[in-house]
């Protein structure tokens, strides 16, 4: 069967995961840099970051688009807890931060051994409330989105801040560390490399950790991206791993093995899974939203309950 130009198949095990129908639709445009994706099913809406103008938008398929936050503080990724709480990494305020069921925000974290955070980037929240985030400097290297500031942090972390508040930095070997996510059995965190943007000497791939008790143990390149580098990533409900692209979306088998390519128009920064039964993936991409229909739902049933 004929697939649409906007699906590249890899491995036969893709067209299980995509539809020949399946078309990309472009939900929105005209923004400046579109990052951070998350889906609040119980709202049917999409929450994205406009960074470089400081907003957070909404869209909704009854309702459009609208913006749902201004001076965001260069907001950057997004997520929910389990408690259904938005959880969002700020380059200008140098932090993470909680959206509470009231609308009030809480700082989750903004420093470490006593010294600012360098622009925490993206989060993640596991379903027993632990939350990891990375530390790249993208927010304090210019003003296109964050501060210009000096950096206080001796190097770039990943950060692991635990359900009683406790933060601690559990990988330090990273140029730039920026997506990431945890296998549906959140036995495995997956890191995204992304210092290639500014060092071509740093490979474009995707890091796989064990999460052993009290501990992360090391397992190496998962996968590497062979156009662009890997910004933000997801898995599916079978394991699989999506991640952002240069040409598009690259989705790899749980061996690391790539299966296919959603190929979009633009630069994509980061993904979500979501929509009305969790068949959809969401992209964020330069300028733009687009959305595509998946034959599989994400591995964090709850950043999208119906």
């Amino acid at each position: 069967m004929k697939y649409p130009t906007h699906i590249e198949i890899h491995d036969p095990r893709f067209k299980h995961l995509v539809h020949p129908m399946s078309r990309l639709d472009c939900l929105a445009d005209g923004f400046t840099w579109t990052e951070g994706p998350v889906w609040f099913g119980d709202h049917q809406c999409l929450i994205f970051s406009d960074i470089p103008s400081q907003r957070l938008m909404r869209w909704s398929e009854t309702e459009g688009l609208s913006t749902f936050r201004v001076a965001t503080g260069f907001n950057n990724g997004n997520t929910r807890d389990p408690q259904g709480r938005l959880i969002g990494c700020r380059h200008g305020y140098r932090d993470v931060v909680r959206t509470e069921h009231s609308g009030a925000l809480t700082v989750l974290a903004n420093s470490y051994s006593g010294k600012a955070l360098n622009s925490p980037n993206d989060v993640i929240v596991q379903s027993d409330g632990t939350i990891w985030f990375t530390d790249p400097t993208y927010g304090i290297m210019s003003n296109f989105e964050g501060y210009r500031s000096a950096q206080e942090q001796p190097t770039q972390y990943v950060y692991r801040l635990s359900p009683n508040g406790d933060l601690s930095a559990v990988i330090t070997d990273m140029a730039q560390p920026n997506g990431l996510c945890l296998s549906p059995d959140e036995k495995t965190l997956y890191v995204a490399e992304s210092g290639s943007s500014h060092d071509p000497e740093v490979p474009a791939i995707i890091r796989k950790f064990q999460l052993a008790p009290q501990q992360l143990m090391d397992e190496g390149v998962f996968a590497e991206i062979d156009n662009g580098l890997p910004d933000g990533i997801r898995t599916d409900a079978q394991g699989n791993l999506w991640s952002s692209a240069a040409d598009g979306v690259h989705c790899f088998a749980p061996d690391g093995h790539r299966l296919g390519k959603i190929l979009v128009p633009q630069v994509v920064s980061n993904i979500c899974f979501g929509g009305p039964d969790g068949h959809r993936l969401f992209i964020t991409a330069t300028t733009a939203v687009y959305r595509v229909f998946i034959d599989i739902c994400g591995a964090e049933p709850w950043t999208h309950p119906g």
